[in-house]
């Protein structure tokens, strides 16, 4: 290979002109008055940025600011402007040859993400679980019959070099003012181009318009699948491989069906951090927990993405949550919470402390305004100076257990003694 280049110089209104700089072109003039039409020859002095300033036998001006209708007529279309961005590669052979050739680049412009359907059954306790494999090209090439295989996980991705900008493609025309140049000392600037189709956004940013959301969310409610991308590893990545070649268009989003769990077995639960809260009762956010294992209805590499949680409500699947899940491997807790339950709360009373006690014995009132027992968990993100009864250590801190009647409230009260890092002492703790 001898040489390899990327032309990027399309047919434009700007690039004409600027391709046709300091060479002559024909312009045509229209008489307002008398409809007659005009023709003079004249060179492009300057463009297309800001303006285009001609030189004719009259001397200089901008074109479109003699107050007639007016175009630039051109000889032909120069040699290195294409119709769209080209490849070109030059190549020595010491003799004639017929080859296959395969040639390879880097494509800009592609990210992906998984969107995940969940289809809770309360009755059960199950949730089924489906994933899309939602793929992005904001590029302006198109991709037919192509080859799509995606990595998840976290692969240490470097910045690419920055790609020169492209000429401009429109043409925007400025005149001076009609007024004294010493009121004007500052250039015109010219007016800002008109806004372009939005490219499909990336991800964490792959999402569906507003006012297409909640309908397209009833169509992924009850997905069906024609074809499934295939689980690989790839060192300690995940790869996932498209069975068949799609077609990935240009500025447009492509999904496949990535993971289809039917029944998995979850636990609901409402779970609150007690450590800024007051005697006003505060909504309890809904939890919903399950285990990556195959006794559970998993046990399979869950990339990260977006989970939409739908109940089912007179009939139909409604909307009930969302939520970011972050990758979780085979055997990994995988929790998912889904806003705030009017009808599940918590408050706290804290009677004074005697000057530098260590000593805590907050009282929490829980109540369930369901038709149905819950189960409620309070975490207490401190430290304490021995391990407190009736709690265990996990997420977020010491975490209290326990069971609220349907149609009923529960007041749990605690004596707790903070560690000395907290500035208190040492004294076991209780739980009611």
């Amino acid at each position: 290979v001898r040489e390899k280049n990327r032309d990027a110089r399309l047919i434009s209104p700007a690039g004409l002109v600027d391709a046709y700089l300091k060479r002559s072109v024909h312009l045509r003039r229209t008489n307002r008055a008398t409809g007659r039409v005009t023709e003079q020859d004249a060179i492009i002095q300057a463009g297309p940025n800001g303006g285009v300033i001609l030189k004719t036998a009259e001397g200089f001006e901008a074109l479109g600011c003699s107050g007639l209708p007016e175009r630039m007529l051109y000889d032909g279309v120069p040699a290195d402007l294409s119709a769209r961005p080209t490849l070109s590669v030059e190549a020595n052979s010491d003799a004639p040859v017929t080859a296959t050739v395969q040639l390879s680049y880097l494509a800009q412009g592609f990210d992906w993400a998984a969107n995940y359907i969940a289809q809770m059954d309360g009755a059960k306790k199950e949730m089924g679980l489906f994933a899309w494999l939602t793929v992005v090209n904001g590029g302006a090439q198109s991709f037919a019959n192509a080859k799509l295989q995606v990595v998840a996980g976290q692969p240490n991705k470097q910045a690419n070099a920055e790609q020169p900008s492209p000429p401009p493609v429109s043409l925007y025309l400025a005149c001076w003012p009609m007024d004294i140049t010493s009121t004007h000392p500052g250039q015109m600037a010219p007016p800002p181009p008109p806004p372009s189709a939005p490219a499909p956004e990336m991800m964490g940013d792959i999402v569906v318009t507003a006012m297409r959301q909640e309908r397209a969310m009833m169509d992924m409610a009850t997905p069906v699948s024609v074809m499934k991308a295939e689980q690989e590893d790839l060192g300690d990545l995940k790869l996932y491989r498209v069975p068949e070649r799609v077609t990935l268009a240009a500025q447009a989003q492509k999904q496949v069906a990535m993971i289809n769990q039917p029944e998995v077995q979850v636990e609901q639960l409402y779970r609150l951090a007690v450590d800024d809260m007051g005697p006003e009762p505060r909504s309890m956010p809904i939890l919903v927990r399950t285990k990556n294992t195959k006794d559970k209805g998993l046990g399979l590499p869950l990339p990260s993405g977006r989970v939409a949680l739908f109940e089912p409500f007179g009939g139909e699947r409604l909307l009930a949550g969302e939520d970011d899940l972050e990758d979780r491997a085979v055997s990994d807790d995988v929790e998912l919470t889904l806003g705030l339950s009017p009808d599940v709360t918590v408050s706290r009373v804290d009677p004074p402390r005697k000057g530098a006690s260590r000593a805590l014995n907050p009282r929490f009132t829980l109540s369930n305004a369901k038709s149905v027992p819950v189960t409620v968990e309070l975490t207490f993100p401190y430290n304490f100076a021995s391990k407190p009864k009736d709690m265990k250590q996990g997420k977020g801190g010491w975490v209290w257990r326990g069971t609220v009647p349907a149609n009923e409230s529960r007041v749990v009260d605690f004596a707790l003694t903070l560690s000395d890092k907290q500035g208190g002492g040492g004294r076991r703790g209780r739980g009611r």
